[in-house]
């Protein structure tokens, strides 16, 4: 049994919550007494997993984290469901091709700073308002190793995390007079449906920079999001939570 969390009568937003370590996190916070909002750009699968998890405590609110307008549609929408958002997670995420910055194409580059980066800043922007209205909020920014110390082969991930990194420690400034923590996580690789968008040669390099030599469980990182998330995290802003296996070297 996982140590208990108290999420009760709290109500989250997770991107991208509808498979891999999005879901993980729903699966926590149900579990730390949460009601649950998750927003994916794929609806279907989002149904499925509020369906299989807790239809009662779960909904599934098609969103795409690049358009700004479509944000701030589901923001309204889930405000209206659940009449209020304690907690943002920003977790949907793409890890792009694996090529040579000089190869890179710039639709891809284009591609993984909307989806990585805009996301976050616009799920930010449509929420905190909200939460500043009610003077509480907990946003989880699920950053990556690879935007502390660069992938080779994946500028565009790489950059990207390092701007959820530095987006985080701005907006936790900015929130710091009011009870709203903004901080991230930068795990390790996980195997989930991310490994299908990278090469072997890339899955190879990069589990052999982790010190514990396995990678990280969806369930671990979901772990540290909840702590992050909850009312005991409410001195520590603007900061990075890492679980890297001892990769990080800061």
């Amino acid at each position: 049994m996982p140590n208990a969390i108290d999420l009760n009568q709290r109500c989250a937003v997770v991107t991208g919550g509808a498979q891999g370590i999005g879901r993980a996190i729903v699966e926590r916070f149900l579990a730390s007494g949460a009601r649950v909002a998750i927003w994916d750009r794929d609806l279907d699968l989002a149904r499925r997993t509020a369906a299989e998890l807790d239809a009662d405590k779960v909904s599934a609110v098609e969103v795409d984290v690049t358009s700004l307008p479509a944000v701030e549609s589901a923001a309204r929408q889930t405000l209206s469901a659940l009449g209020r958002i304690d907690i943002l997670v920003n977790n949907a995420g793409i890890s792009g091709p694996n090529t040579k910055l000089w190869e890179y194409p710039p639709e891809d580059w284009a591609q993984v700073l909307a989806i990585n980066l805009t996301g976050p800043f616009n799920c930010c922007r449509a929420v905190v308002p909200a939460m500043i209205a009610q003077n509480y909020g907990r946003i989880v920014n699920v950053a990556s190793i690879a935007g502390k110390e660069g992938n080779p082969n994946a500028s565009a991930y790489s950059a990207s995390k390092a701007g959820v990194i530095a987006l985080t420690k701005s907006l936790g400034k900015e929130l710091a007079g009011y009870d709203i923590a903004v901080n991230c996580v930068t795990p390790a690789v996980a195997k989930t449906a991310i490994f299908d968008q990278m090469t072997q040669e890339h899955i190879d390099y990069m589990l052999s920079k982790i010190p514990r030599a396995r990678f990280v469980k969806v369930e671990e990182v979901a772990a540290t999001v909840a702590f992050a998330a909850s009312a005991d995290c409410s001195f520590t802003t603007g900061a990075v939570f890492d679980i890297s296996g001892g990769r990080a070297t800061y």
